[in-house]
């Protein structure tokens, strides 16, 4: 990803950040729900600005990298990148009680999405966009690692 667009979604996530009451503790209920919409916008910025393709291809693309079953294959191959107080945020997501049952998905992939998820929340509602951008960069080398693998 170019470092410019990088910066420009940075800059539009502080301006949304800086309107954000300052609360010390979230349950992991919160930090997942807003993590999911972080990183779906995350996801769809980065498929515009990198794909010159038709809408459908694009929500195509978009949904390789947030389906349970990704977000968890992603959180497993990020724990070596992650602090101990990013790890704890992810545990507590994971095991965050489940009040909707997934469809199609395996139960613990859902977990660990939730998980991801929760940790994608904790860091932006924390105001740490520069380590939340620094980790979705992984995200993106992560996925097509995970293609390149798939299509061999």
């Amino acid at each position: 990803m170019e470092k410019d667009k990088l910066i420009s979604t940075k800059v539009t996530f502080n301006m949304i950040n800086d309107r954000i009451n300052s609360r010390t503790m979230y349950s992991p209920a919160q930090l997942a729900y807003a993590g999911d919409a972080v990183y779906e916008l995350l996801v769809r910025s980065y498929v515009i600005n990198n794909h010159d393709i038709n809408v459908n291809k694009m929500h195509r693309l978009t949904v390789k990298f947030v389906k349970a079953n990704a977000q968890a294959y992603i959180v497993n191959k990020l724990k070596d990148e992650l602090t101990e107080e990013e790890l704890k945020i992810v545990k507590r997501g994971r095991n965050a009680k489940v009040t909707s049952s997934p469809k199609n998905v395996d139960f613990m992939d859902y977990r660990y999405a939730t998980g991801f998820e929760a940790l994608l929340g904790y860091l932006f509602l924390n105001n740490n966009i520069d380590r939340l951008m620094y980790i979705f960069d992984k995200i993106i080398k992560i996925i097509i690692e995970r293609d390149d693998k798939n299509c061999e």
